[in-house]
């Protein structure tokens, strides 16, 4: 009934929304001699309240033109490949320069993969850019059936045949995991779209180490508890009404109460930036709680596996880990150069947990691996931001560029 109870809410809480939006289009509302600043705070209150919503469909990369080389260049979207669970989305410019091809291996955490459009725009400089863009699971109909953690690596494989040999992969957080596992059983097979590079940043190969809040949580619960309090159905007004999946509200509940005070100082920002007039400043806010309030649900089989597989078992680094029936083994990589990144103030996935791919990776010659640690930079700092851009980046664009 979870996800019944949050629908319910949802639909209560619409109309008020819907109002809020109404009389703000009415525009000036004349509050006598303090007409200007009382009608600013009340159109701000207004916007706030009609702020009060998660969406479900993904926002849009928002990315048209990036400068490379020494020109601003169009970009836009196509889809290279289909599949029910997520689509191969390539960025393509109109440039008549040939530039790496780098897969870009999004969470499938909660969030959208819009959620790395900062990490896209910057790769996009010198890089010829895909992206794993997955489906919403409520919006998957039962027919096309499960999605698991093996799916997933299925799904990067695929990818990676489709944007053809030579390409490059970068995969940020959680799916750090599937792409190593990825590479490795392309390795093994002698497989011709066997990337020529791995960057894998801030991701759980070894959650073990330093464990975190996160980690703690999933390993101190059965996976029971995980099951009946969880999981849910999707309601049946939806294309995937019937299935079991995580909501990706109850992450993005989880997600801020690690750091509610600083949401609240944000929203209080937010709302005097409103009063003030301060668009710009407003702007910012409301760009960064549009993408993080815009969530999808996981398939119940892949947050499932997730918590037992690659938390509470540890299986790759273990070197328990199977796909399709045989072992994972990340000793087969011998040509494909591995980058890892980790952020020193990350409470989500901490220092060491990334890094433990190169013991797993134990047939890499010295100068085929390599590791950056940025030591003033948490979680998200690690694939967006400042940091990222300035510092990170160059030590990824070099990596990727020693390869081709």
């Amino acid at each position: 009934m979870l996800y019944q109870a949050y629908q319910f809410q949802d639909d209560l809480i619409g109309p008020f929304r819907k109002a809020a939006k109404f009389w703000m289009r009415m525009g000036n509302w004349g509050f006598g001699p303090l007409t200007r600043e009382a009608n600013q705070q009340f159109l701000a209150a207004l916007e706030m309240v009609s702020r009060f919503e998660l969406t479900h469909t993904r926002p849009d990369f928002g990315i048209t033109e990036v400068s490379t080389g020494n020109q601003v260049a169009p970009v836009r979207e196509e889809v290279a490949l289909e599949l029910p669970f997520g689509k191969l989305l390539h960025f393509v410019k109109d440039i008549d320069v040939l530039q790496p091809r780098v897969l870009v291996v999004a969470p499938l955490s909660g969030h959208f993969s819009t959620l790395l459009a900062g990490t896209v725009k910057t790769l996009l400089q010198d890089h010829d850019v895909y992206i794993t863009d997955w489906a919403n699971a409520r919006d998957v109909p039962l027919t096309e059936g499960h999605f698991g953690v093996e799916d997933y690596i299925t799904y990067l494989i695929r990818f990676l045949e489709e944007i053809g040999p030579g390409a490059h992969i970068l995969a940020v957080c959680q799916p750090c995991v599937q792409a190593l596992c990825a590479v490795s059983v392309m390795s093994e097979e002698n497989h011709p779209a066997t990337p020529k590079t791995m960057t894998l940043m801030a991701g759980p190969i070894d959650p073990r180490e330093s464990p975190t809040e996160v980690n703690e949580l999933a390993v101190k619960k059965s996976l029971e508890w995980f099951e009946n309090s969880m999981i849910s159905t999707v309601p049946f007004r939806y294309s995937g009404g019937g299935r079991r999946v995580y909501p990706g509200f109850l992450q993005l509940i989880a997600f801020m109460s690690m750091n509610m005070e600083r949401h609240k100082k944000a929203h209080a920002k937010l709302y005097d930036h409103l009063a003030k007039g301060e668009v710009k400043e407003a702007e910012k806010i409301k760009t960064f709680y549009d993408e993080y309030f815009s969530v999808l649900d996981l398939t119940e089989e892949f947050y499932i596996e997730t918590i037992d597989r690659i938390f509470q078992k540890a299986e790759l680094a273990t070197g328990d880990f199977t796909y399709m029936g045989r072992p994972v083994n990340p000793g087969a990589i011998r040509k494909t150069a591995l980058l890892t990144v980790e952020g020193g103030r990350d409470d989500i996935c901490a220092l060491g947990q990334t890094a433990a791919a190169h013991d797993l990776c134990n047939s890499l010659r010295p100068h085929l691996k390599r590791h950056h640690l940025q030591a003033n930079v948490g979680h998200y700092g690690v694939f967006n931001g400042r940091h990222w851009n300035n510092e990170i980046y160059p030590v990824v664009r070099n990596h990727i560029l020693m390869m081709e």
